[in-house]
């Protein structure tokens, strides 16, 4: 499948987000995709991802995360300062603005005409937490979350009692959670509280665990398993087309 993409400046309450889009060339109405980057932003493997997901059929939208932080457009370095400026991002955005830039995605995307009805949320490092968080919006119809980070640790601004992990309960749709084993963000003890609470709040999920390294996804860097990447990747596709 051919599929194009554009840039769209989203207004949100905390300022304009700029988005990139990308689609299906062909017409007809297609299923969406949120896909939350990673710290950095949307980099060259972000942008490979969603290309992929948008080839399998899908209208996938690919925000930038810290848009009120940033001149529109920033794009962080997979070095030292890109991490230190994207991690002071991360802890410095409240869950309740990420919160409402999902909600201004789902109506950007209700008044397009190339979207049918059903939106599921993606996401990578900060951005499998942010597809988790989306999933408490009703109108998201499942997520898909890589090796999140900052579930179990209650460590993103928010308010008291409005963290991802407490209000799980209110998650209606699917889920699926991947880690990596290697992963020294996410530790085992910290996997272990994820599992048990969403167990606990009887929420539908799917469990996995690779012989993996956190940012496993990411076709740049020595972390890259591209056997592990390819089958999370399937993985995906298959679960989203099951809820369509």
């Amino acid at each position: 499948m051919i599929i194009q993409h554009h840039i769209e400046d989203i207004p949100t309450p905390t300022g304009l987000m700029r988005t990139t889009v990308y689609r299906p060339q062909q017409e007809g109405q297609f299923d969406a995709i949120i896909f939350y980057s990673e710290i950095f932003q949307q980099t060259g493997p972000i942008a490979r991802s969603a290309a992929i997901l948008a080839g399998h059929g899908f209208v996938v939208l690919v925000p930038e995360i810290f848009h009120e932080l940033n001149p529109l457009g920033t794009v962080l370095a997979y070095d030292d300062a890109g991490k230190d400026k994207g991690n002071a991002d991360k802890f410095a955005k409240p869950l309740e603005q990420h919160d409402s830039d999902t909600t201004a995605m789902l109506d950007y995307l209700q008044q397009q005409p190339y979207c049918a009805a059903k939106v599921f949320s993606m996401g990578v490092c900060i951005g499998g937490h942010l597809a988790f968080r989306a999933a408490l919006n009703p109108h998201i119809k499942g997520a898909f979350c890589l090796y999140p980070t900052d579930i179990h640790s209650n460590t993103l601004a928010c308010e008291t009692g409005n963290d991802s992990l407490s209000r799980c309960g209110d998650i209606n749709g699917p889920l699926v959670l991947v880690f990596g084993k290697l992963d020294p963000h996410v530790s085992p003890e910290g996997r272990k509280r994820i599992y048990q609470t969403l167990t606990d709040n009887k929420c539908e999920f799917t469990w996995l665990e690779v012989n993996a390294q956190h940012a496993f996804m990411r076709d740049e860097g020595e972390r890259y398993d591209a056997a592990q990447a390819l089958r999370c990747y399937l993985m995906a596709i298959e679960f989203f087309q099951q809820i369509s």
